[in-house]
């Protein structure tokens, strides 16, 4: 990350507080104003701001060229992040931030849509096969996204979440992407993950003024990671299925 913000395509969290301006930079301080907050639920999350670990991605479209330039920085981070030593100090998320004119729509569902087709163009131009360990169905439980070889976990964060405070970092669109081995290091099905877990639901019953989404679960023992991605406003169950579709029941689909 030594290259300019002009030519970077993943930018540090120091160079964004150095450089940014129009709104990059509104973008950054809303979400700053969010992580600064004591109560903000994801203590992994303020822990990297406050650290200045966040690294971030500033995407203008979901055009072509919208794309290349967030595969370019997630490629990036991916790359970095093999490198991770496992330490929480080290762990730096990766917040990719959408124009607020990308979208094309203003409510939860629409920012969910939205989000669910950046991540299938993103697996579109994924120059690396899905791991084989990782299920390719989205209704199974060892289904994540990945990119360039490696399991993702990608929260979606929207302007429209008016109940859900905590899915709510500004008036812009946000991916909070982390490698989904992070979540298991932390907070897995353990005693201390367990532990994690429920300090992190209680503060979001503090933050959000109600209790978490009862989809939220444990990666591999019976929740979905898609219905975690992107959380509706209400506390309520879902019947809808993913959007997803893996490459190969895509090919399938245009060979019909």
């Amino acid at each position: 990350m030594e290259r300019s913000q002009q030519t970077a395509t993943l930018i540090s969290q120091a160079q964004v507080l150095d450089g940014a301006q129009g709104w990059h930079r509104a973008a950054f301080e809303e979400v700053a104003a969010r992580l600064a907050h004591p109560d903000f639920p994801c203590v992994f999350s303020r822990n990297a701001f406050r650290k200045q670990l966040l690294t971030f991605a500033f995407v203008e479209n979901a055009g072509s060229d919208g794309i290349r330039h967030l595969a370019s920085a997630l490629t990036e981070y991916v790359e970095l992040s093999r490198a991770w030593d496992g330490r929480l100090d080290t762990a730096y998320p990766m917040v990719a931030l959408f124009a607020a004119d990308a979208v094309g729509g203003h409510t939860v569902a629409d920012h969910h849509s939205f989000g669910w087709r950046v991540l299938q163009e993103l697996h579109h131009v994924d120059p690396e096969p899905w791991p084989a360990d990782v299920g390719t169905d989205p209704e199974s439980e060892t289904w994540s996204m990945c990119f360039n070889g490696m399991p993702l976990f990608c929260n979606m964060s929207s302007p429209a979440h008016r109940n859900r405070r905590s899915r709510n970092l500004g008036e812009f669109f946000a991916l909070v992407i982390n490698p989904r081995e992070r979540f298991d290091v932390f907070a897995g099905d353990t005693p201390s993950g367990r532990k994690v877990r429920a300090n992190i639901r209680k503060r979001i019953r503090q933050y959000d003024g109600q209790p978490h989404a009862p989809q939220l679960g444990s990666y591999g023992i019976g929740a979905l990671e898609w219905l975690q991605y992107g959380l509706i406003d209400e506390n309520a169950e879902r019947g809808d299925t993913c959007p997803f579709r893996p490459r190969v029941a895509v090919q399938e689909k245009r060979s019909c």
